[in-house]
């Protein structure tokens, strides 16, 4: 486990999301798969998955977010000190990095450092531990954190555990040092003892997901992750408005919900309409209104690695 200070001036000060509008329905799907009706609402908890266009790239959909921001005027171009990229499946090859496509294609100051991180389901939480650090460091004032993982590159249809599941999604975090959102401390850890059971298969270039694996994981990992996040922040489960949980399942947010003994409604799950979204799943949770109202949000991606990452943000003024 690794734990990393908090840096009070550096914290989130907006977040646009970008969901294709192209979906899969799952019930329309579910007899050729074999999914029962209970399977559908009770464990896998998604209506439709999301899906981009065959021609678009992870560069495409986190530009798309990105560009939100900047029509919202929280930000302008010439402004933006750093890019990070967040995909596991990044525009062809990986070269050039996604940053770097982005970066030329929104015209960003040559002065701007951009690179990519290679992290799926606890990329967002990683990739607000490392920004922070990086931009204190550098005293850098305006930095996007860019998650855009379309999953359905690798997706095999026929496949049961994944293709109900995972949709397509970006989303583009404005970190500022004049914040709305204040960072906590981090709880980080990984287990890569397992990282098979969630993995990309070399004679296939699909996606493999061994269900079970994943979710003994997460029901064993991610509370006590939670915990420790809570006392690095001095702070218990009665101070948090809302706990944002990965959208790995419904039956995992559940399941995670019960072993804290928090009530359901604290810990929603929100991906019924486009699916599990990876290193988006928690930005895009951000945007929704309920979610804007709350004080306290206790944050927590868990999955490829198989890793984790928790942290605690709250609202400033």
């Amino acid at each position: 486990m690794a734990n990393s200070s908090s840096q009070q001036g550096i914290g989130v000060t907006a977040v646009a999301a970008h969901i294709p509008p192209g979906y899969l329905d799952n019930a329309e799907r579910a007899p050729a798969l074999e999914a029962s009706p209970e399977l559908l609402h009770d464990k896998i908890g998604v209506r439709r998955v999301s899906r981009k266009t065959p021609d678009q790239e992870a560069s495409d959909l986190g530009i798309l977010a990105i560009e939100q921001l900047f029509d919202r005027g929280v930000v302008r171009p010439e402004e933006i000190d750093c890019l990070v990229m967040v995909t596991q499946n990044p525009d062809g090859y990986g070269l050039p990095p996604t940053s770097a496509r982005i970066h030329g294609r929104l015209g960003l100051s040559r002065n701007c450092a951009v690179f990519d991180m290679s992290l799926g389901c606890s990329g967002y939480v990683y990739g607000l531990a490392m920004m922070q650090g990086f931009m204190q460091s550098q005293g850098f004032r305006r930095g996007l954190l860019v998650t855009s993982d379309p999953y359905s590159r690798i997706i095999n249809l026929a496949d049961r555990n994944t293709s109900l599941l995972f949709g397509d999604g970006a989303a583009a975090t404005l970190m500022t040092d004049e914040p709305v959102w204040r960072i906590g401390r981090f709880d980080l850890g990984s287990d890569g003892s397992i990282c098979e059971e969630l993995a990309v298969i070399d004679e296939t270039r699909q996606l493999y997901m061994n269900g079970r694996a994943v979710l003994n994981f997460s029901a064993k990992q991610v509370p006590d992750s939670i915990r420790r996040a809570l006392a690095l922040n001095a702070l218990t489960l009665d101070d948090v408005d809302l706990f944002l949980l990965h959208q790995g399942s419904r039956h995992i947010v559940r399941t995670i919900a019960k072993r804290l003994e928090i009530e359901e409604n604290r810990a929603p799950f929100l991906a019924a309409d486009y699916g599990n979204t990876v290193s988006s799943s928690l930005p895009i949770m951000m945007t929704d209104p309920a979610v804007q109202q709350a004080r306290t949000l206790l944050l927590s991606g868990f999955g490829v690695g198989l890793s984790w990452g928790s942290t605690v943000l709250t609202r400033t003024g």
